[in-house]
């Protein structure tokens, strides 16, 4: 029995089904090659923006990318301050496993996407007050990130001592291949989430980046103090 339906058989890889394997998410995905890439190394799922920035990809961009990979691969799409009913449009109709809401979605609005998407991730800045209530809003997971969203910049790791210990974070902000073996050490999240750091230009990876990145991540020992989840993780690779 496997955690959600729609997961399969999980490819094999460094310590899969422990609790030391490390969660890794390559978003920012614009191209097919990049995605491949990515997955081919060894990362658990790939993001497309959505959102207006430099790294935003068209719906059907994302389901064209999205088909031509592996049916285990979590594929995340990712909203700021868009309606609920579009963003589950979007993920449903492109064969998204995810939806990422990364703006000013309130609780409601959160859970009434959850109720008809497999996969929610609520991201919440460092220091945020709504990380005192994020039961409130119904996601699977929390995706921790700097006070300066999508700023690709690093901060102070210690702020992820307010974040709920009973949920399954993803840390995000300014990680790279240089400081995420140290950022998994500090903080002990259940996954990494990367886009800029692994870059050579916006929304281009580099092939030698993405490989630095997920082999640090994969070696690294998360804290001691990482707490699992009293939840079903929503992404798993064992069968019972």
């Amino acid at each position: 029995m496997l955690w959600l339906p729609w997961l399969q058989q999980g490819r094999p890889g460094p310590e899969r089904g422990s609790v030391a394997a490390m969660f890794i998410k390559i978003c920012g995905i614009t191209r097919e090659e990049d995605a491949l890439l990515a997955t081919a190394l060894g990362a658990d799922a790939v993001g497309f923006v959505f959102a207006p920035s430099t790294r935003q990809v068209a719906p059907s961009i994302a389901a064209d990318i999205a088909r031509r990979l592996p049916a285990d691969i979590m594929t995340v799409g990712v909203f700021r301050d868009e309606s609920p009913k579009r963003v589950v449009e979007i993920v449903n109709s492109a064969g998204l496993r995810a939806a990422q809401l990364h703006g000013h979605e309130s609780p409601e609005d959160c859970r009434w996407v959850s109720e008809r998407v497999p996969v929610t991730i609520r991201a919440l800045s460092a220091g945020s007050p709504d990380l005192e209530r994020f039961d409130e809003f119904g996601a699977d997971l929390l995706l921790l990130d700097s006070p300066l969203p999508g700023s690709g910049e690093v901060f102070d790791w210690a702020m992820a001592e307010g974040a709920p210990g009973q949920r399954q974070m993803l840390l995000a902000g300014g990680l790279d291949p240089s400081n995420v073996a140290t950022a998994i050490e500090r903080v002990g999240p259940f996954g990494v989430d990367v886009s800029s750091g692994v870059e050579s230009s916006p929304g281009r990876k580099d092939p030698r980046l993405l490989r630095a990145f997920i082999e640090a991540a994969r070696a690294a020992t998360p804290a001691a103090t990482s707490v699992e989840s009293s939840r079903p993780r929503p992404f798993d690779w064992e069968v019972e």
